[in-house]
């Protein structure tokens, strides 16, 4: 896979988890009850874990997405390392958002497990256009 392809794999999946965690910073502070497939999504969005030091982690999660929307746009190996700091970082903090699903709060969100999926897959491709280097290119 080239260089070209991880970064934009890294954009698109990026943009995709920005897009569900706008969806739910929206409805938090619109009050409204999140579209939900498992009922537990106004319980996890209304739940004591949904913030954090009084910001709503869906927010947190949108400022992440996009930041490393933005990794992808600048060229620099500084850039890459960033973006799949920040990847790896998302993925860690949505693990621990999962496991406050099923064992504190003993309900799920539809949105939160898609958000948790991506940033599986977010993250060792992140890493991975971070690792890259051409097949030319000296150890």
């Amino acid at each position: 896979m080239s260089e070209r392809n991880l970064r934009v794999a890294v954009g698109v999946l990026a943009l995709i988890g920005a897009g569900i965690a706008g969806y739910l910073t929206y409805t938090h502070f619109n009050g409204s009850a999140p579209i939900c497939l498992t009922g537990g999504c106004e319980v996890v969005q209304k739940s004591r874990w949904s913030e954090l030091f009084g910001i709503p982690v869906a927010l947190l999660g949108l400022l992440a997405y996009l930041s490393i929307v933005t990794t992808t746009l600048v060229r620099h190996p500084l850039a890459k390392q960033a973006g799949a700091t920040m990847a790896v970082t998302v993925l860690g903090f949505n693990a621990y958002l999962l496991y406050v699903q099923a064992h504190d709060i003993g309900r799920y969100c539809t949105w939160c497990v898609s958000n948790e999926i991506v940033s599986a897959i977010l993250a060792p491709i992140a890493l991975a256009w971070f690792l890259w280097r051409p097949k030319d290119a000296p150890a």
